[in-house]
């Protein structure tokens, strides 16, 4: 009889990767939107009844959102990496549970005077 019956070092798998990637049923990105660290979502809509089919970590998300909350606050609330949340937002936001605001760009990306602006403040360091 060998004593190593169980699983090797090798054939151990972290816990901490297991649980995201079944919560995400093996997604690594939201069917729709982007949903940046510093997106703000909001639960719209009564909460849903358990007809909804909705995992716990989306009852999760929509409990937090009730009042708006950031993709990051969201993700330390719940313990689960930011890519975790941002598949189960879209998830939420496929069914109209959620709505989103995307951060809005302070800067135009073709404005020639930003780019000498960032390049100047390197040179000067």
């Amino acid at each position: 009889m060998n004593t190593t019956d169980g699983p090797t070092d090798e054939h151990w798998i972290d816990p901490e990767i297991i649980r995201p990637y079944v919560v995400t049923r093996g997604r690594t990105a939201p069917t729709r939107g982007r949903f940046d660290l510093i997106s703000m979502a909001l639960a719209i809509g009564p909460p849903p009844g358990p007809e909804a089919g909705l995992d716990p970590e989306h009852l999760s998300i929509l409990r937090l959102c009730r009042e708006p909350k950031s993709v990051a606050e969201i993700a330390a609330h719940l313990n689960l990496p930011a890519g975790t949340i941002r598949v189960l937002l879209g998830d939420l936001f496929d069914r109209e549970l959620v709505s989103a605001q995307e951060p809005q760009s302070e800067v135009d990306m073709r404005d020639v005077k930003m780019y000498r602006a960032v390049l100047d403040g390197l040179r000067s360091l």
